[in-house]
């Protein structure tokens, strides 16, 4: 009983690794993370997921009480969570993207409560949906279960790798919010523009002309 005992407690050591990573992702991955995903599901499918990317690699055996332990448990969150914010990162342009496009065509009083991102716009809103539904239509979801395999490869389990270096990377990918929003809001804000051009011409040349009725529908 007692070699059974501890080959169980080798077996929980490292398995809890990649748990640790995959559950610090599904806490901050877009979609994994919202409040309609079930908690009990999360938890079953971080479980799931590190046991299937558990025979895949070797790992380490650390004591999660030494003080080595605890530095690493304290990395594994962090890749984890970092991880889910960098896609996080993409989900706030597509909101900043439709704020910008709410705000050029007067809808931006129009707003709608997300329990997951706060009091949004519903043009932002109707941007994550079609955004979410192109993300799973070509196989976005499957590309992420690659990515977590992928980690522990390229990010592997026993090595200090957030640095000074790393976070830096991440703060100039959070660069991408603002310009990836630019590029998704340009094209309706200069149709927009045209449309504020044609509509000025058409009040110069026709002032009896209702221009609330014709260019709020334009």
């Amino acid at each position: 009983m007692n070699v059974l005992a501890v080959d169980i407690m080798e077996r929980f050591y490292t398995l809890m690794w990649p748990m640790l990573r995959i559950s610090a992702l599904m806490l901050t991955a877009p979609i994994l993370s919202q409040h309609a995903f079930n908690l009990r599901l999360r938890i079953l499918l971080a479980l799931v997921l590190a046991w299937m990317v558990y025979p895949l690699h070797r790992w380490p055996l650390i004591d999660p009480t030494s003080a080595q332990g605890l530095v690493e448990v304290f990395n594994q969150i962090m890749i984890g969570a970092m991880m889910g914010l960098i896609l996080q990162v993409v989900v706030a342009a597509v909101v900043l993207a439709g704020q910008s496009v709410a705000t050029a065509m007067g809808l931006s009083m129009a707003n709608l409560l997300d329990p997951n991102m706060g009091s949004v716009p519903v043009i932002s809103q109707f941007f994550t949906i079609l955004s979410t539904l192109i993300f799973v239509g070509f196989g976005g979801h499957a590309i992420l279960l690659g990515l977590i395999t992928d980690s522990f490869q390229n990010l592997p389990i026993g090595q200090s790798l957030l640095n000074q270096e790393t976070y830096g990377r991440i703060l100039r990918w959070s660069s991408m919010m603002f310009l990836g929003s630019l590029l998704m809001a340009l094209p309706v804000m200069i149709s927009l523009l045209f449309i504020n051009v044609g509509l000025g011409v058409v009040t110069r040349a026709a002032p009896s002309l209702n221009i609330f009725a014709v260019g709020f529908p334009a």
